[in-house]
């Protein structure tokens, strides 16, 4: 602004020194000349401020253009931020639900693990037992009358003979099996004996097969005289 005004001040200049110049070499010339003169310098003076003034205007147009478009630009950025804090947001929340995810797989990995170190443990033990009952068969079935098979349901039958003195071909049956517990349990007993329960929870306690065979015959035997 300031400089324009020089440029303001000096174009006056020039034109009052043209203008004594003018009417002291020329003072006794035509007066409309002088005024001619004078009205092409102001028009060219106005025509040159006008212009300056126009390119002001589109200057400052200019400025407020770039001003509203760095607003704008401004808002673009911000809402493009809000919305890269949001996504950062989620993938955390969705790294830490897979941590979580991957935790809880291990978890029940693990779990499973020892529920399938159990089950091995309990159909060895299972398995031991069977054995331990097969390899005395055949002298119960010598000495005691007794004859054993394996029946559906994984159940082993116990079949006394020679239990009833008037008929000593009457079959007295029990029948046996394991349960998920790996424990000896009773599932049936013909004909039905009061002590089965007591007989059941003493073989669980002293794992001594041949005692409970021998019980179960005595029961049996006993039942038989009443």
């Amino acid at each position: 602004a300031e400089d324009e005004v020089t440029l303001f001040e000096r174009d006056m200049k020039e034109f009052w020194i043209q203008f004594k110049i003018s009417y002291g070499t020329e003072q006794n010339n035509q007066t409309s000349a002088l005024r001619d003169l004078c009205k092409e310098t102001l028009e060219a003076l106005a025509e040159k401020w006008s212009k300056k003034l126009k390119e002001e205007d589109v200057t400052i147009d200019k400025i407020h253009e770039y001003n509203n478009e760095i607003l704008q630009q401004s808002k673009y950025i911000a809402e493009k931020e809000e919305q890269l804090t949001e996504i950062k947001s989620k993938l955390n929340q969705e790294q830490e639900q897979q941590k979580n995810l991957t935790d809880s797989i291990q978890e029940l990995k693990q779990e499973l693990m020892k529920k399938m170190e159990i089950k091995s443990s309990k159909n060895k033990a299972a398995k031991e037992k069977l054995e331990q009952v097969s390899k005395i068969k055949a002298l119960f079935k010598e000495h005691l009358a007794l004859e054993m098979r394996r029946i559906p349901d994984e159940q082993l039958q116990f079949i006394f003979r020679h239990i009833d003195h008037k008929d000593p071909d009457k079959p007295y049956v029990c029948n046996l099996s394991i349960n998920e517990q790996g424990d000896y349990e009773v599932t049936s007993c013909t004909p039905p004996l009061d002590c089965i329960a007591e007989l059941q929870l003493k073989l669980r306690e002293t794992n001594n097969f041949s005692a409970f065979v021998a019980n179960i015959r005595k029961a049996f035997t006993a039942l038989s005289y009443k």
